[in-house]
């Protein structure tokens, strides 16, 4: 290799070095890269310290709202060298006019996801603020406002990124116009649902933990009101997630808003119990119930315990009270002393409980059966 090829190959080299990639300088974009990376691990420093020390500032104050503040902002704030880096980066290097812009937009993007970013993760913290309303909505409406909300700020982030990129957004809005008419029509069940939804949530018939009863549908606790279906845990601990057109439409029966729990027995006694015995039975159970705090007194609810009816294999007292508690564990305790004392009476009144039974009468008679003579076989010939 003579000393002219020698330097046609440095001067090779030295042009793909100085316009290898894009007419970027390979130096530069190593320059870049580095700046990149060293954000990076500022990023890491920058969580420890900053991030950690707002952390430890905020445990020091009596409320709690700030504390969920720098909780929803901590990934946003970690973003942030990110977005340093990436603009540092692009600085470093020299663009023609196109890479330029595309560099701006990526810059402004970036900006604008994190900021937007930033009102998103605040929402929920600063829902907080919406206890006030309560008494207006109940909590499943504030919390669809607060997803519609959410819903509003990714929307106009989005707009808003798409705008830097030259993407008009209210033409591309017309556009899905007739795109969003077709798409109405197929999923007509979609806006029943959640037209169904607003409809369960303003009339306020239950609430997330309410135990609840749809005939032939399901019977559980509620667990969440979504736009298009409700979240019911059946008793056996397996979700059921039922559209909500199924609970506007049909009977919900709302064990939660219970006033009171009813005992409804029907008691059958022995036929052989005397009138005395029956009366003595009776009072004694109405007495137990209406002394004892346990139930509910008239006349705030009806109360009857009565001799009702003479069944097949018994004669049958009704029991018709309530107890105040409507707590399913406190009212089985209740109803299970009550058959104990109930049990108690019906032996101390020296009766008994019947059972279904039935009785066979056989008839006898003491006339011999009379003998008929058999004809003669000769006197037929």
């Amino acid at each position: 290799m003579d000393k002219n090829s020698f330097k046609d190959f440095v001067a090779l080299v030295t042009e793909v070095w100085q316009h290898g990639v894009y007419g970027i300088d390979i130096g530069k974009i190593i320059v870049a890269i580095l700046i990149f990376i060293f954000f990076l691990l500022v990023r890491r420093l920058f969580s420890k310290l900053i991030i950690n020390r707002l952390k430890a500032l905020a445990l020091r104050t009596e409320n709690d709202m700030d504390d969920q503040v720098i909780e929803a902002l901590e990934h946003p704030l970690r973003f942030i060298p990110i977005v340093i880096g990436v603009f540092l980066a692009t600085e470093i290097l020299i663009l023609d006019e196109s890479l330029q812009q595309t560099a701006y937009g990526l810059n402004r993007s970036l900006i604008t996801f994190n900021i937007f970013w930033v009102l998103f993760k605040l929402v929920g913290p600063l829902s907080r603020s919406f206890s006030g309303l309560k008494g207006l909505f109940t909590d499943s409406m504030i919390t669809w406002l607060i997803k519609a909300i959410r819903a509003l700020i990714s929307f106009l982030g989005a707009a808003t990124i798409l705008e830097i990129w030259g993407i008009e957004v209210a033409p591309l809005i017309a556009g899905l116009g007739l795109f969003g008419v077709a798409v109405a029509l197929g999923a007509q069940d979609v806006f029943k649902n959640l037209i169904a939804g607003l409809f369960i949530i303003g009339e306020k018939r239950f609430h997330p933990g309410d135990w609840i009863r749809v005939d032939g549908i399901v019977e559980g606790t509620v667990e969440d009101i979504g736009f298009r279906t409700t979240t019911i845990r059946r008793f056996d601990k397996a979700p059921v997630f039922v559209p909500n057109s199924k609970l506007a439409d049909n009977a919900v029966v709302n064990f939660t808003r219970m006033t009171h729990r009813r005992i409804y027995w029907k008691i059958g006694l022995v036929y052989s119990t005397s009138i005395p015995q029956l009366r003595q039975v009776r009072d004694r159970i109405e007495s137990y119930v209406l002394t004892n705090t346990d139930f509910a007194q008239p006349p705030e609810v009806s109360t009857f315990v009565r001799v009702d009816s003479f069944n097949d294999s018994s004669i049958d007292l009704m029991l018709y009270c309530f107890t105040k508690t409507t707590d399913w564990g406190k009212w089985l305790e209740i109803k299970e002393t009550l058959a104990l004392e109930i049990k108690d009476i019906v032996q101390s009144a020296g009766s008994d409980f019947a059972f279904p039974s039935q009785s066979i009468y056989l008839e006898t008679t003491t006339d011999k059966a009379e003998n008929f003579p058999l004809p003669d076989k000769s006197s037929t010939k």
